[in-house]
C-alpha cells in the first residue's frame, strides 16, 4: 500500500494544495489563463512530442487498442444519454452533457501525469492514441447531438468546418501528428530543442494538476444533480472497468498499455465538461458539480485500482 500511496499522494496532491491555494487566496478566474495557455498549448504537446518521437512507428498504428478504448467510452456515454432521455425525460442537449459526463474522463490534465507516474515512459504511446482518438471523436459527437437538438444553428457545412478545424488545429493532436511523423522518419531534434523539450515536458504534470485544482476551486458546489449517483458509478466504475474486458477480448495487449487505458477511463469528469456546458448553456452548475464530486471520489477509486494493478490483483488480460 505505500507504494501506491507514493503514487497517488503527489498526485491528487498537486490537485489539493492548487484547490487550497485558490480557496486561501482568491484570484479571478481570468489569472488563470495563462496557466491554461501554457499547459494546454506547451507543455502537454511538447511531452507526447518528445515521448512519441522516439517510439517505433508500428506501435503506433494499434488500431484494435484504439477502437477498444473508444468503444468503452461510447458505450458508457450511450447508456447515459439513453437513461436521460427515457427515464429523466431530458432533451437531447442535457442528455449529451449528462452523457459526457459520465464517459469523458480527466485524459488530458490528469492521464499523463499519473500514467507515465504508474507505468513508466511505456505508457506514454497508449495515452497519446487513446487521448487523441477519443478527442476526435468528441469534436465531432458533440456539435452533432446539439445541432440535432436545436441549440447550433450554424448549417450542415460550417458545422463539418468547425468540427474538422477544432480536430486539425488541437494542439494535442498537432503534437501527436509532429511526433508519429519524426517516429517514421527518424528525425532526432538538436541538443538545444531537446533539453527544451524535456523542461516543457517535466511541467506539463505539475503544471496541469495544480490547474486543475484551481479550476474546481473556481466553480462552487451549487446545484448536484440527481444523477450524480449514476454518473459517479459510471464514470468511475462501470467505465474502467468495460474498458478492461473489452480490450482482453479484442487483443493481446502489453500489461502496460492495457493498464494504461483502464486507468485513463477510471478518472473523473472532464473539467472540459463544464466548458462545453457553458459554450451550449445548458447544465451548467451540475456539470461542475458532477466534475468536483467525482474529482473528490476518484481518490479512492483510483487508489483502489492501482493497489489491485501493483499487487497483482488485476490480471493484465482476462481472456490469455
Amino acid at each position: 500500500m505505500t507504494g501506491v500511496t507514493g503514487l497517488v499522494l503527489p498526485f491528487f496532491g498537486l490537485i489539493f494544495i492548487g484547490y487550497a491555494l485558490a480557496r486561501l487566496k482568491p484570484q479571478p478566474v481570468e489569472a488563470l489563463g495563462w496557466m491554461n495557455t501554457f499547459v494546454i498549448y506547451v507543455a502537454l504537446p511538447a511531452l507526447f512530442f518528445q515521448l512519441l518521437a522516439k517510439t517505433p512507428i508500428e506501435r503506433l498504428t494499434e488500431w484494435s487498442y484504439i477502437f477498444g478504448a473508444v468503444a468503452a467510452t461510447y458505450i458508457v456515454f450511450t447508456i447515459m444519454f439513453v437513461a436521460s432521455l427515457l427515464i429523466s425525460r431530458s432533451g437531447i442537449a442535457e442528455s449529451t452533457i449528462k452523457g459526457l459526463s459520465a464517459s469523458y474522463g480527466n485524459i488530458g490534465y490528469m492521464g499523463p501525469g499519473l500514467a507515465l507516474l504508474a507505468f513508466g515512459e511505456e505508457a506514454a504511446v497508449p495515452v497519446a492514441l487513446i487521448f487523441c482518438f477519443e478527442n476526435i471523436v468528441h469534436f465531432a459527437v458533440t456539435p452533432m447531438m446539439m445541432a440535432l437538438s436545436g441549440g447550433n444553428r450554424q448549417g450542415p457545412g460550417q458545422l463539418a468546418l468547425d468540427v474538422t478545424r477544432k480536430i486539425a488545429l488541437h494542439p494535442f493532436i498537432l503534437a501527436t501528428a509532429a511526433g508519429v511523423a519524426a517516429a517514421a522518419l527518424h528525425v532526432t531534434p538538436p541538443v538545444p530543442i531537446e533539453r527544451l523539450l524535456a523542461y516543457l515536458s517535466s511541467a506539463a504534470a505539475p503544471c496541469a494538476l495544480f490547474a486543475m485544482g484551481v479550476s474546481l476551486a473556481l466553480r462552487p458546489l451549487k446545484r448536484v444533480p440527481h444523477e450524480l449517483g449514476a454518473i459517479a458509478v459510471l464514470k468511475l466504475i462501470v467505465h474502467p472497468a468495460l474498458c478492461y474486458v473489452i480490450l482482453s477480448w479484442v487483443g493481446n495487449f502489453s500489461e502496460s498499455w492495457v493498464f494504461s487505458a483502464v486507468l485513463l477511463a477510471s478518472l473523473p469528469t472532464a473539467t472540459n465538461v463544464f466548458v462545453i456546458s457553458q459554450q451550449y448553456g445548458v447544465w451548467m452548475e451540475r456539470a461542475s458539480a458532477s466534475v468536483l464530486i467525482t474529482t473528490v471520489l476518484s481518490v479512492a477509486t483510483v487508489t483502489a485500482l492501482l493497489y489491485a494493478i501493483t499487487n497483482g490483483i488485476l490480471p493484465p488480460d482476462l481472456f490469455p
